[in-house]
């Protein structure tokens, strides 16, 4: 457990379980689907559930991961050799392949088509069994000094069952039933436990997980944000009556058909996909036709096709705010949702700066956030008709 944020854990329970064992289920993972694995049972007993199966508890960390691994190519435990470490990634990544599940379908319809390919991702999920369920459990052991041999699996269940009566209450046991089949008891008082004091346990978990992938995926920005389904809101209101300011005074092309935009039918498009970047930041932001902004959903542009038309975009706006007062006012707007970062403020968005410096220090910055967007697994678009 980090040393700056403390699990809070009422104090009575300190007297009937072992809650300083519990602490140290998070210790030292190799692998991130340890944090997964105990948020599944967390939330399962949440739902009133005193015993469920391997399969069951799998099918919920694949539900509570999906829309990280999906939505923003969050890698869970790193790559090796191009192929992703974790087996709860592999897992969910055969899924997409195999389903025609949305990055943001809801947790019932991910464990519908789970259970309807359960067939074919069987090594995957039985994989995700050989060790975490086990060893998830051995800072309690640890507690007592206890030497476990971790190899032989009937051995292993054994010894659990043993330890649970004569030395001290576990979270849970093992029952009959193999692989995936393998039946998981809750105590009943550590189902008490975590009920009186889920939101602090969750709290946790997130926080545990967020420190393991933030290490994981060191060039991905707001991390924090994409662990789940949210309510992100987009703030480009101000963003698009600036570009219509502009669009009054001047022609916008749209860099990807070469044609003037329509004042009244573009969208504002991230040229790093909002779901890598996760901010409204002008300097990322173009206007482009609406026909074709859902064809380009999360992909990336090809970098040496529209960088240039993008940045010429840039200048155009950057010309006109430091020489027409009305669209000065406009990008004013802007500074409160839509411009945070440092070095646009110092660099970018200064008076004075020639065409050559403002596409120069908007280059600088911008590539190397495409850069990881690239290498963080987004696609490139292919852009039809252009």
């Amino acid at each position: 457990m980090g040393n700056d944020f403390a699990l809070s854990i009422d104090g009575k329970y300190y007297n009937i379980l072992e809650v300083d064992s519990f602490a140290r289920m998070l210790k030292d993972p190799s692998y991130c689907y340890k944090f997964y694995w105990l948020e599944a049972i967390v939330n399962l007993i949440n739902e009133n559930v005193v015993e469920t199966t391997f399969d069951e508890i799998i099918n919920e960390m694949i539900a509570n991961a999906w829309y990280s691994v999906v939505e923003y190519h969050i890698h869970l435990s790193g790559i090796v050799n191009g192929e992703a470490r974790d087996g709860l990634e592999r897992a969910i990544n055969h899924l997409k392949e195999l389903s025609d599940l949305a990055s943001s379908a809801s947790k019932s319809e991910i464990k519908d088509a789970f259970r309807k390919h359960n067939k074919e991702l069987h090594s995957e999920k039985i994989q995700l069994t050989n060790m975490v369920p086990y060893r998830a459990l051995a800072g309690f052991f640890e507690n007592h000094g206890q030497s476990v041999n971790w190899e032989k699996r009937s051995i292993l269940i054994s010894y659990i069952q043993q330890f649970n009566s004569d030395i001290a209450k576990l979270p849970y046991i093992f029952g009959e039933g193999g692989g995936l089949n393998r039946i998981v008891i809750f105590d009943p008082d550590w189902i008490n436990m975590i009920n009186d004091n889920s939101v602090e346990i969750l709290g946790w978990i997130q926080y545990e997980k967020l420190k393991w992938l933030q290490n994981n995926n060191p060039e991905v920005p707001g991390l924090v944000y994409k662990l789940r389904a949210g309510d992100n809101v987009r703030k480009l209101e101000r963003v698009r009556k600036l570009w219509n300011g502009i669009m009054d005074v001047h022609p916008v092309m749209d860099i990807y058909t070469g044609k003037n935009i329509d004042p009244t039918a573009f969208d504002v498009d991230h040229f790093v996909p909002w779901s890598f970047v996760m901010n409204d930041e002008l300097w990322n932001l173009t206007p482009m036709d609406s026909s074709l902004n859902s064809s380009k959903s999360n992909k990336l542009p090809e970098w040496d096709k529209f960088f240039g038309k993008f940045a010429d975009n840039q200048f155009i706006l950057y010309d006109l705010v430091f020489s027409r007062s009305g669209i000065y006012d406009l990008y004013k707007n802007c500074f409160k949702d839509n411009l945070h970062s440092i070095w646009a403020q110092q660099e970018l968005y200064r008076s004075g700066n020639t065409r050559e410096i403002f596409c120069n220090v908007l280059e600088q910055n911008m590539r190397p956030i495409y850069d990881s967007a690239k290498r963080q697994g987004y696609q490139i678009w292919n852009v039809k008709n252009t």
